[in-house]
């Protein structure tokens, strides 16, 4: 049985599997710098009311499936999620501000959005955006 997510007015089950990748491919995102970033994640996702399901933060990318409510889009989501980490892991690591100049985390995403039928739980419909 899914476990569908309820709010006042709706129940849901919205998930996104999101990737990212830094500025240049280069293999950043190692040791206490990787650590912070998962910190930072998991904080914006809680503040958000999104749920981690799984995740991995690689040397160069990461990759994340969560669980959204439905008031909150793809977009904003890797917007706080993208800008907010970017931000304050080069306030908090000189080292990164110096080789990316302002931009750790690379403007480019990768969300495949795919649907099921509950009833018979066959895929209908697949989509892929890149922004």
């Amino acid at each position: 049985m899914i476990n569908y997510r309820k709010t006042s007015h709706s129940i849901y089950d919205i998930k996104y599997h999101i990737v990212w990748i830094t500025k240049y491919r280069k293999p950043v995102m190692v040791g206490g710098i990787a650590k912070r970033l998962q910190e930072i994640l998991r904080q914006i996702c809680f503040q958000n009311e999104v749920q981690i399901l799984t995740g991995h933060i690689s040397k160069d990318h990461v990759h994340m499936l969560v669980s959204v409510p439905p008031h909150l889009s793809a977009s904003k989501l890797v917007q706080y999620m993208k800008g907010s980490s970017s931000h304050k892991l080069q306030k908090e690591y000189k080292e990164l501000n110096k080789q990316y100049w302002g931009r750790l985390l690379k403007q480019l995403y990768f969300l495949p959005v795919f649907t099921c039928s509950p009833v018979s739980g066959s895929m209908y419909s697949f989509s892929v955006i890149w922004s």
